[in-house]
């Protein structure tokens, strides 16, 4: 009888997997056509993960077809070479095999999950959904349809029309200005051929990021990667977009909508992945908006109770790095929550951190990253954040290293470089009373026209 992942995970469980981040032995494999990847084996379960990334996703999206990757990404699994969807969809089916792909704002990623003994074909569907997308109509259409179904609920929601407001403000006539998702308008433009030039110019071994984790060695692992990306061009064909710094620095947008809770996005420049202050700006992250303990749910929720939550976080685009947040409160109570998140923006800045809460935010970001390494999906995709971040394979050895050597003078210079409450750009979508916008709304796909 042939076995499924679920009954494989049922019985093996994940207990038996590594979960210290120095007892990873990651190894890099180059493969005969030059492809590589980073591997952790692990063969007590007879299970492979695979996981990979092409540079280039929703921000290569043409103007006016903004949601060609988001397209693409739903359809690769549907037809491929000669099989149709329901072809292709039946053999994944049959092996228990687990394919998908996202298109994210910088780069278009994939993931396949198989055992060990359906892994030629699992590996032969990949080669093919890469290599000879089909892109018949029925499939085309039907996924066309979910997407704009999708759309016309999320172009409903405050927070997805507070999030567009703000990028189209803060990137105005660049890709990060321009929703990855789409308009109704812009999805129903995309053809067939804008797909495959999609596949023909993302698709390449130029910037190609490959991950394993799990039952197979590394001459093994060479062989696969020559047969799925080993025939794709080597270089890519579409520019990638240019580094941008936010513009609308400091100013306030109110987008007027009648509901019984405003929503609030802010944001301003951050600090790069490669940046050697990436550790304290973490850390001073954690502090600020950590969940429970953090200052912004401990000034804004605990003591006041005017938000279910409030969040932050840091977002280190290729192109320009971000520290973003946000929050949703009752419109009489708006105007006091963005001043709260501005005065711990200030608070921090002048006087950065107190020893205590650095020592707290050391053990938290150390001891619940094991936590990611509990099993080969997991793992996979640390390896795969640790390639895109372009970290040295020995990263995992040094991570501990890396934050526990930050000192509070650390904290206190990176936290005047990272928090100016005077740039942060503010959207609010709702009736919030006592915000005086400083700005007209931009004129955004997807967000409301709003009078005069």
């Amino acid at each position: 009888m042939r076995r499924t992942l679920a009954l494989i995970i049922l019985f093996f469980g994940v207990s038996a997997w590594p979960v210290t981040a120095s007892a990873l032995d990651i190894q890099e494999v180059t493969s005969t056509s030059g492809v590589k990847a980073w591997l952790v084996e692990d063969h007590s379960n007879p299970i492979l993960t695979l996981s990979f990334s092409f540079a280039g996703g929703q921000s290569s999206d043409p103007v006016g077809k903004e949601g060609r990757a988001r397209l693409v990404s739903g359809l690769l699994d549907e037809g491929a070479g000669e099989r149709d969807s329901t072809a292709f969809q039946q053999a994944l089916s049959d092996d228990s095999i687990s394919l998908r792909f996202s298109a994210r704002i910088d780069r278009f990623s994939g993931d396949l999950t198989t055992l060990t003994e359906t892994r030629d074909t699992a590996v032969e569907l990949l080669r093919l959904a890469l290599t000879a997308p089909r892109f018949d109509a029925e499939p085309v259409e039907r996924i066309r349809a979910q997407v704009m179904a999708s759309l016309r609920n999320d172009l409903q929601r405050p927070r997805t029309i507070a999030s567009r407001a703000w990028w189209g403000a803060s990137f105005a006539n660049h890709p990060y200005g321009r929703s990855g998702d789409g308009t109704l308008d812009s999805v129903s433009a995309v053809t067939d051929d804008d797909m495959r030039e999609f596949v023909n110019t993302t698709f390449v071994r130029q910037g190609l990021i490959v991950s394993a984790v799990g039952d197979i060695d590394a001459a093994t692992l060479s062989a696969l990667l020559d047969q799925v990306f080993g025939a794709l061009p080597t270089f890519k064909g579409a520019a990638a977009a240019p580094d941008v710094a936010p513009t609308a620095a400091g100013q306030t947008f109110v987008v007027q909508d009648n509901v019984p809770q405003s929503v609030v996005v802010f944001g301003h420049a951050g600090i790069a992945r490669e940046d050697p202050d990436w550790y304290a700006a973490s850390l001073l992250n954690q502090i600020m908006a950590g969940g429970f303990g953090s200052r912004l749910t401990e000034e804004i929720r605990e003591k006041r109770g005017l938000v279910y939550g409030v969040y932050a976080y840091l977002l280190p685009l290729d192109h320009a790095p971000l520290i973003m947040g946000g929050l949703a409160t009752q419109n009489a109570r708006v105007a006091e929550s963005i001043d709260l998140v501005r005065q711990e923006w200030k608070r921090m800045a002048e006087g950065g951190p107190t020893e205590r809460e650095l020592a707290d935010a050391k053990t938290y970001l150390l001891g619940s990253f094991p936590l990611r390494l509990v099993d080969s999906d997991g793992t996979a995709s640390v390896l795969m954040g640790l390639q895109e971040g372009d970290l040295p394979i020995d990263y995992l050895a040094r991570r501990d290293a890396l934050y526990g050597s930050v000192t509070l003078d650390d904290m206190k210079r990176v936290a005047r470089r990272l928090y100016r409450p005077d740039q942060l750009t503010v959207v609010v979508v709702g009736k919030p009373e006592g915000v005086t916008a400083t700005a007209p709304v931009p004129s955004v796909p997807g967000v409301p026209a709003q009078g005069g």
